[in-house]
């Protein structure tokens, strides 16, 4: 058993003085739309894994051991119509997004995935499996891990993806591990509307661009969660007005959109996300709509931690 680092919590963040960075278009709030790629990646007893899912848009109600074709099923439908209609979608709203892909999903479609990097989209490692790191006591294995899934994505799409966030927690190594492999920016983070620097994992500072889990569709699957997109439209509206409003009082904040294939991919649902998207286009340079790549170059560049970055990094 390797030694477990230890992180201290930071529960003050920027406090009341937080970096006064403006976004390229002028902009004081960025928004980030993020699709996550995860179907097959799931946990199925096809994949090799004792027992299924269970946490999706039902319950699975089949025994560890044995193969749940329905919850297989459920998540296929992402692939099969949902990116699709996402694709379609962020095309005509002209939205640029950054897609979360799972390692073994990409490897079981290729053809998908090259798609969406070819229409400008970014690729950003999402775990070999949809599964938390902190489940991994070795950290040399999470690293095998993290580079055979970067590696992958850059070859079937052609692109390095520069971003990491697994399901859920992180191991107590895994920032540190992307800091040490080069990524520019993790974003297992919940914790503030900014990027921020953080200066315990490992030899420099690591960007941390953060993400969000209530302006995100998973909580479709919550039981105090969305129930009918009016509901999802409404919150994210909502979050939305919330932060241009302190975006005109001067504060610099950043907004995620969560959104999954299978989920919101569903027709009922993408209702509101069709919505959101057309709301964006309306509101010209009161916001910068922007993949996370960009976002963390601009953020290195005006409110940097002097780490010595390559140039390389920020300018891919």
């Amino acid at each position: 058993m390797n030694p477990i680092p230890h992180r201290e919590r930071d529960l003050r963040g920027y406090g009341f003085t937080p970096p006064d960075v403006i976004w390229p278009n002028g902009a004081r709030l960025a928004v980030s739309v993020n699709v996550n790629y995860e179907e097959g990646a799931e946990f199925t007893v096809e994949n090799g894994d004792s027992a299924s899912e269970r946490f999706g848009e039902v319950s699975s109600v089949v025994p560890p051991g044995r193969r749940d074709l329905g919850m297989e099923e459920l998540f296929a439908y992402g692939l099969r119509a949902g990116l699709p209609r996402f694709l379609d979608g962020l095309e005509r709203h002209r939205t640029p997004a950054t897609f979360l892909f799972c390692g073994r999903a990409v490897e079981r479609t290729p053809e998908f995935a090259r798609a969406i990097v070819a229409r400008g989209h970014e690729p950003m490692v999402h775990g070999w499996r949809w599964a938390h790191h902190a489940a991994f006591d070795d950290p040399e294995l999470e690293r095998a891990e993290i580079i055979r899934t970067r590696d992958l994505i850059e070859s079937v799409t052609g692109v390095r993806p520069l971003g990491f966030m697994c399901r859920g927690s992180q191991s107590p190594w895994t920032r540190t591990l992307i800091n040490e492999l080069g990524f520019l920016y993790d974003s297992n983070g919940w914790d503030d509307d900014l990027p921020y620097w953080d200066r315990q994992s490992g030899g420099k500072p690591m960007l941390v661009l953060p993400y969000a889990l209530d302006t995100n569709d998973m909580k479709f699957y919550h039981p105090n969660g969305f129930t009918t997109a009016k509901e999802f439209l409404d919150y994210v509206l909502c979050a939305l007005e919330t932060l241009l409003d302190e975006a005109e009082r001067g504060s610099t904040k950043l907004l995620n959109i969560g959104l999954h294939l299978r989920i919101a991919g569903r027709p009922a649902r993408w209702w509101a996300v069709e919505r959101l998207l057309a709301h964006f286009n309306t509101l010209g340079d009161r916001i910068w709509l922007a993949q996370r790549g960009d976002i963390a170059r601009h953020w290195i560049a005006h409110a940097p931690a002097h780490t010595g970055l390559s140039q390389e990094l920020i300018h891919a």
